[in-house]
């Protein structure tokens, strides 16, 4: 009898230990990719150089006109910052950009300039808990998805009933897009959307990486940090999914991806393209790297974006 004591306390005390562990690897890679914080496996900045193919948009930025606006998050209690951009001729036609994980309004400016020179206001809001909103933890496009969805009733408020918006994004703002456009009752001026290098949903992303950076498993790891997420943030990875969303629209959309995208690998296009119920079109860009399609492929980006804008907003 007391050797089987001893065996159910060594089992017990050896459960706590793993919890224990399984508890304390689960709040540091919450940290790692949760909480708003300079991340070690995310690629310096570099600065642009005049042969950069980058270069004209970041020149026109740092001189362009930008008025400050301001939102409530959805939830009430965060300050929202953009930028504003009006277009050289008036227009009802505004683009609402949404930039990527731990990025902010201002590393959107080739798509800033992009816009502006198809004629369009641009609207560069900061995420909550980047730039320079307020919030401390990454919402990945989840909570987000309603707070964009503020942005484009201030776009209408401020620039009429008449006007004509298409919500764009990379990354994380391309998912931040995909999961817009799975809201009931968006605006019916929100015309059409544009996303690059989204993901299918924050739970395969984060296993993803956990598999490539750190070479672990889902299981259990994943499910943790989802748990620790759910009663923090009060959404789970797998309830954050663009696959989802996308189902539910009816838009017209057009997917953009990387052909040798290693960050959100390109498979993930295919099956977000294929649930998606509205008219629809794909862009596979060629080249390496992640959210660098614009770059590489310059002519081709912009000349894709603008025939599609064409169809379905003018």
């Amino acid at each position: 009898m007391k050797k089987r004591t001893k065996l159910l306390i060594a089992c017990a005390s050896l459960v706590t230990v793993v919890a224990a562990g399984l508890f304390g690897a689960g709040l540091y890679f919450y940290k790692v990719a949760v909480v708003p914080a300079p991340k070690s496996f995310l690629s310096k900045p570099q600065r642009i150089k005049p042969s950069s193919p980058l270069y004209p948009a970041h020149r026109w930025y740092q001189g362009v006109h930008k008025q400050r606006w301001h939102e409530l998050s959805a939830t009430g209690h965060l300050k929202l910052d953009a930028n504003y951009i009006s277009a050289d001729q008036p227009t009802n036609k505004t683009a609402v950009v949404a930039h990527g994980f731990m990025g902010n309004k201002d590393k959107m400016f080739q798509y800033a300039y992009l816009f502006h020179q198809l004629g369009y206001n641009v609207l560069l809001p900061d995420a909550r808990g980047h730039g320079d909103s307020q919030g401390n933890y990454i919402g990945y496009g989840w909570p987000d998805r309603l707070d964009y969805v503020k942005w484009i009733k201030k776009v209408i408020a401020r620039k009429g009933p008449d006007s004509k918006i298409v919500v764009f994004g990379t990354s994380m703002g391309g998912a931040t897009t995909m999961m817009v456009s799975g809201v009931k009752n968006v605006p019916k001026q929100v015309k059409a959307y544009i996303e690059d290098c989204g993901y299918t949903n924050v739970s395969d992303e984060i296993a993803y990486q956990a598999k490539q950076l750190y070479h672990l498993p889902r299981f259990p790891l994943v499910g943790i940090v989802s748990a620790i997420n759910w009663v923090k943030n009060g959404y789970t990875f797998k309830e954050a999914s663009a696959l989802n969303q996308v189902k539910k629209n009816r838009r017209p959309m057009l997917f953009i991806h990387g052909a040798h995208d290693h960050f959100v690998p390109t498979k993930m296009v295919y099956p977000l393209y294929k649930a998606d119920k509205g008219p629809k079109q794909l862009l596979i860009v060629p080249g390496r790297g992640h959210a660098r399609s614009y770059q590489n492929h310059p002519k081709l980006y912009t000349e894709t974006v603008k025939k599609f804008l064409n169809r379905y907003l003018d």
